[in-house]
């Protein structure tokens, strides 16, 4: 079989190469999502799906993989588009594919426990919140530790997540290990940030690994990542007074 790929280059689509999918047994399911997540395969190995929901496209699934890579498929499996579905209304292209990834990535953070976070908030009350994925090491996410105080006194809580950008075996994630082991992460953080030395172990048991590979799964490549409460995400640093005005809190 022919399968035909899609993928979104600046505002064309392209055609990529052909791939053979096999397909198993067509499961007794009533729910076609269901039925096309159990019978899809790739030369004969079934295909790891995380998830599988219905579009706006009469006839297609978007198809997420427990990878973290997303396309569409017929309902039968014989035909894969790869690529942002786009619905063209009076307003204008509306990406659908990046809205169902900010709903999912929000999805996905709002698991991570509040222990398991280097959290920042003013002593007002809180009116946002952002999510962001640092390295100490990353002089842009030094620069963006200047903004948190000014971040907070608008009531925007910073909810820091471990992202060593050159990888586990980083001398990055050896200080982020050490953050995260801390008595006292904020203060160790602020320690980070001015690129002072940070006292004790690493030796704990620490989610930084796991926050790497979540960071990862949702799309972040590089640091600062900065996550919206909507989902979205905003890569690399943004100063104070822009990030307002996106969250709608402009003075």
């Amino acid at each position: 079989m022919i399968v035909l790929f899609h993928r979104l280059a600046g505002s064309l689509f392209a055609l990529a190469v052909p791939l053979a999918v096999l397909l198993l047994p067509a499961a007794t399911l009533a729910d076609g999502a269901e039925r096309l997540a159990e019978r899809l395969q790739v030369s004969g190995q079934p295909m790891p799906v995380a998830s599988v929901h219905e579009t706006p496209l009469a006839g297609f699934y978007q198809v997420r993989l427990e990878t973290g890579e997303a396309f569409y498929s017929d309902a039968e499996g014989k035909f894969f588009l790869v690529g942002d579905l786009y619905e063209n209304g009076e307003g204008g292209l509306t990406n659908l594919t990046e809205q169902a990834r900010n709903v999912e990535r929000a999805e996905q953070l709002a698991k991570v426990p509040e222990s398991e976070r280097v959290v920042f908030r003013g002593t007002g009350d809180s009116r946002a919140e952002l999510v962001v994925f640092t390295d100490t090491t990353c002089p842009y996410c030094r620069q963006f530790h200047e903004e948190v105080s000014t971040l907070n006194e608008m009531g925007i809580e910073v909810h820091y997540l471990a992202f060593p950008r050159a990888g586990m075996n980083s001398q990055g994630a050896r200080i982020l290990e050490q953050i995260w082991c801390a008595d006292n992460r904020s203060e160790a953080m602020n320690a980070g940030k001015r690129q002072e030395a940070i006292s004790g172990s690493t030796d704990c048991d620490n989610p930084v690994e796991d926050q790497y590979h979540l960071g990862m799964a949702v799309g972040v490549q590089g640091t600062p990542a900065i996550v919206l409460p909507d989902g979205r995400l905003v890569p690399g640093y943004v100063p104070a007074e822009r990030l307002a005005d996106m969250l709608g809190l402009a003075k």
